[in-house]
């Protein structure tokens, strides 16, 4: 957010206020009152003016008279998923950053970046997408479209709503459309795209990917549509201290016979018909960075391989259950029923 338009002098006419305010409309209509040294002393929305007048301030007196001086602001070096999450639940949307003199340094909009999670994104493009033939043939599936955009630029949109802005693409099959796509920034974000020299498995391209040793990074498949919370998973992620955390879907087997249970030549319970329920992998993971960088550049490796890797060496492993929509585009089935989809959610949005 543009900080200047959001900041007045408290030795500012109230009238100058008014008017400023009133320029905001149709977005966050607060106003951050800042002293001498521009460091921020309060806030002030078309309420405080009111509640100024109400008490007798005059339309001639300075917008300190009326501002607000109890406000919540956080600091520049606490910029964290918990803080943040803790000041929306007060209803926060404008929520100023300081530095350690008190100067803002950045606004944050709630509405447009929820949080900011403390990772790195790398989102896995370099797939053929050979169930999805032929409209893979001469497009990457990433960038088929659905709705009126591609379906990698949903889950770019998603990252840049929390807060992430470091991302970077793993590509391989038709890269060069993925990295003309990428030539403009997306949400925002620019975004990186980092060629394999050959198939690397599911996880062996973020071997490239320049990571710092410390932290953690989402690595996901780019051509799912989900509505994953990202901000829960980080949080869940990072309250149990985990090397890696598994995204879940619920993945039900029904069998339509009756199944036998036996011991030795006998038969001891007979079930009709059961259900089971299991959990599925969902292709996004959070992992340390410690863990990904024991991956061996270029050489060839599955996530299911570094996971299983994780639990032998007695990393902690766990996983987070997605509650909301997950779709994985592998198949003409699966497109459709995503562009059927979006279409119900664009006409719902509309009416």
């Amino acid at each position: 957010m543009q900080i200047d338009k959001h900041k007045i002098s408290e030795t500012a006419p109230l009238m100058e206020a008014i008017s400023r305010l009133n320029e905001l409309s149709g977005g966050v209509m607060t106003l951050i009152v800042t002293d001498g040294d521009d460091r921020m002393c309060g806030t002030l929305t078309d309420g405080d003016v009111r509640r100024a007048i109400l008490r007798g301030v005059g339309l001639d007196s300075c917008a300190g008279d009326a501002m607000y001086r109890k406000f919540r602001a956080l600091r520049s070096d606490n910029v964290s998923p918990e803080a943040l999450r803790e000041l929306r639940r007060h209803g926060l949307r404008l929520i100023p950053v300081l530095d350690s003199e008190g100067r803002v340094c950045r606004i944050i909009d709630t509405h447009v970046t929820k949080t900011i999670l403390p990772v790195q994104a790398v989102m896995m493009a370099g797939g053929k997408g050979e169930r999805l033939r032929p409209l893979t043939l001469k497009t990457p599936k990433p960038l088929l479209e659905i709705g009126d955009k591609a379906i990698i630029d949903y889950n770019i949109e998603a990252l840049a709503g929390v807060g992430v802005n470091d991302i970077t693409v793993t590509v391989n099959y038709l890269a060069e459309q993925i990295e003309a796509h990428f030539s403009q920034p997306v949400a925002g974000v620019d975004v990186k795209c980092v060629r394999e020299p050959r198939a690397l498995g599911t996880i062996g391209s973020v071997s490239l990917v320049d990571l710092p040793l410390e932290g953690d990074t989402l690595v996901m498949n780019s051509d799912l549509l989900t509505t994953i919370s990202f901000e829960d998973f980080y949080l869940c992620h990072s309250e149990r201290r985990a090397d890696v955390t598994i995204a879940v879907v619920p993945y039900n087997v029904s069998v339509p016979y009756a199944i036998l249970s036996t011991k030795g030549d006998n038969v001891v319970s007979l079930e009709e018909k059961p259900s089971y329920s299991y959990y599925a992998n969902a292709g996004i993971y959070l992992f340390s960075n410690r863990l990904l960088h024991t991956l061996k550049r270029d050489e060839r490796t599955d996530a299911t391989d570094l996971i299983e890797r994780a639990i032998s060496e007695g990393l902690t492993v766990t996983y987070y259950p997605i509650n909301g929509t997950w779709i994985d585009i592998g198949s003409p089935v699966d497109f459709t029923h995503a562009r059927e989809l979006m279409r119900h959610l664009q006409l719902s949005r509309e009416s």
